[in-house]
């Protein structure tokens, strides 16, 4: 009965949060935010690198149905996504997710033969369906998840193929995503029992250390670490400190050079991986100490050598290619200290600069206290402030008005941090780099830009930030929304997220570099000179962004530098009334 009452909050938990946000965000349909919302809990765990949703629903024979999809940054995996939403935890039938699946799989196919020629160019659906077929000849698998507030009956479908790449198949219900939840790690453990993968990884111990871990040294197969990629793909990079380069840096470059020409060699010119695990099991087998399970295995410094090997077996036989292993066992409750500390200091193969490391230190904690202090001025006739809402972790907002123990108390924390003030640090990095003049990076995607932003800015190496940085970030974060939702309002088709920080950009680039940042704080909207101007500068960006060189794919000819360098080239200056505004006071 518990457990049944656990599910039932959740779900209603999940649903709350996507009303939120659809408050936001009103425009976007229910499915599309749901997608959004548990996409983020996925991209969190590992279990997806990232997600550009998508809807597309075609009638016929075979019907077509999807709701996102993402290409690997190594080119090599297809995830797509589809949905069943509004079922709050009622029964999905065997057949529905069959149904689902059929349905995503028939998309990849028609996207293999050209579904691209058959929708508008200018249409997100099209930029989707063209970029798989263009990318068709470098994947190497496909993956499908199905996203569901409902309780699937079925959770394990066969593996296929489509157009000879193998596809798996993932369902993530209701109950899967409550398990997530409230695991109280970062993602769902990873269990790896090597023996049933035909190794036997003999090993050297260490004693006990006085915080509670231990090392495991042990060479292990080359292989090993390329199925373990090809299983677990970004999971078990989570906590790398750096993305794969692929073979274009001259490291990678190298490794795949010994593994084409001298396998042998490899152990002897390669620096290793370092791991951690949360649990491991070994047993003696003639006085030596056998490696049989590990559990949660995290590479947290040799990403790009697992990643490079994953690719070169892909051409080139692995046998006789070995890697040395140091293999760090944390016990759980010092794994978020302990970890990123081993991450940096690990032996690296290529530079690190402090930056690249997870944003999780004193700018994004100091900035998270400011938020719970700092109070936006009341607007119109209320005289109630209210506060901006920073989602340092995510979930946060969520589990605070969770906390509040009444009813009363819970519309209290809503009237005072209002769901559409919630911002987390994607939100952030995307405000601050549409605000720099960086439109293309916006256009990334979140995480990417996250990314950027930390390395961008050195946040690392930022201390707390101050209340006058809080309220200029926030402004920036009303600009950015403001001149979404004009763009929205307008009805010019796709790309709204795109053009929006196209358009900040160049009203930014054309007053200096600056606003006054300040006035937008004490009015909280954007002012009515800039308002005004949105609509015919809107026009003036679409007609580049919207018709990339050579008939390109319009939402990667958004994440390229030239684009903005186009942008800038168009004939547009500010009103004189929008210039008046144009500098920050402090």
């Amino acid at each position: 009965m518990t457990a049944s009452v656990d599910l039932a909050a959740f779900a209603e938990d999940l649903r709350v949060e996507v009303n939120q946000r659809l408050s936001a965000e009103p425009e976007m349909m229910v499915g599309d935010m749901f997608v959004r919302v548990v996409a983020e809990r996925l991209i969190a765990d590992g279990s997806l690198e990232d997600i550009d949703v998508c809807y597309l629903r075609q009638q016929g024979r075979p019907a077509l149905e999807v709701s996102g999809y993402n290409i690997s940054s190594d080119g090599t995996i297809l995830d797509l996504v589809t949905r069943e939403t509004e079922k709050s935890g009622g029964t999905i039938s065997k057949a529905r997710v069959t149904a689902l699946f059929r349905r995503a799989t028939a998309f990849a196919e028609a996207c293999h033969e050209g579904l691209h020629k058959l929708k508008e160019e200018s249409a997100p659906v099209y930029d989707m369906a063209q970029r798989i077929h263009a990318e068709w000849t470098e994947l190497r698998k496909i993956r499908v998840f199905l996203l569901t507030d409902g309780r699937a009956t079925r959770d394990r479908i066969e593996d296929s193929t489509v157009v000879g790449l193998p596809v798996s198949y993932q369902v993530w219900d209701i109950a899967r995503l409550h398990r997530l939840a409230s695991s109280g790690q970062a993602q769902e453990e990873i269990v790896i029992n090597l023996e049933d993968m035909g190794h036997s990884i003999p090993v050297l111990e260490s004693p006990e250390q006085s915080d509670g871990y231990r090392c495991l040294l042990a060479v292990i197969p080359g292989q090993l670490l390329a199925d373990l990629y090809e299983q677990h793909h970004g999971r078990i990079l989570q906590r790398n400190v750096r993305a794969y380069l692929q073979a274009r840096g001259k490291v990678n470059r190298d490794i795949h050079a010994t593994i084409r020409d001298h396998p042998g060699r490899f152990l002897a010119y390669n620096n290793g991986i370092s791991a951690t695990a949360t649990d491991v099991g070994t047993y003696t087998r003639e006085g030596t100490v056998i490696l049989q399970r590990l559990h949660d295995l995290q590479i947290v410094n040799g990403g790009q050598t697992t990643a490079s090997l994953h690719h070169a077996s892909t051409n080139h036989s692995l046998n006789g290619v070995y890697v040395m292993a140091k293999i760090t066992v944390v016990p759980k409750d010092t794994l978020k200290d302990l970890v990123p500390r081993i991450s940096r200091y690990a032996n690296s193969q290529n530079a690190i600069r402090p930056a690249d490391f997870e944003a999780n230190g004193q700018f994004h904690i100091g900035l998270e206290q400011v938020s719970r202090t700092a109070w936006a001025p009341a607007q119109g006739n209320s005289s109630r402030e209210t506060r901006w809402y920073y989602e340092r972790v995510r979930g946060q907002y969520q589990v605070e008005r969770s906390r509040q123990p009444t009813a009363a108390r819970r519309r209290r924390f809503e009237a005072e941090c209002p769901p559409q003030q919630r911002f987390s640090k994607t939100d952030a990095a995307k405000y601050e780099m549409a605000y720099l003049m960086r439109p293309h990076t916006v256009s990334l995607g979140a995480e990417k830009c996250f990314q950027e932003w930390t390395i961008e800015c050195k946040l690392e190496e930022k201390d707390s930030p101050s209340v006058a940085y809080f309220r200029h970030l926030v402004a920036k974060g009303i600009l950015f929304q403001g001149i979404r939702t004009r763009v929205l309002r307008l009805r010019l088709g796709g790309y709204p997220g795109q053009t929006a920080a196209y358009v900040m950009a160049l009203v930014v680039e054309r007053l200096g570099g600056d606003l006054n940042l300040d006035l937008v704080w004490r009015l909280q909207q954007v002012p009515e000179q800039l308002d005004a101007v949105v609509p015919h500068v809107t026009q003036v960006v679409r007609e580049v962004i919207i018709n990339p060189p050579g008939s390109a794919n319009v939402t990667e000819w958004c994440k390229k530098e030239d684009c903005w360098n186009r942008v800038r080239r168009v004939d547009w200056s500010p009103p004189a009334d929008l210039l008046m505004i144009g500098r920050s006071t402090g």
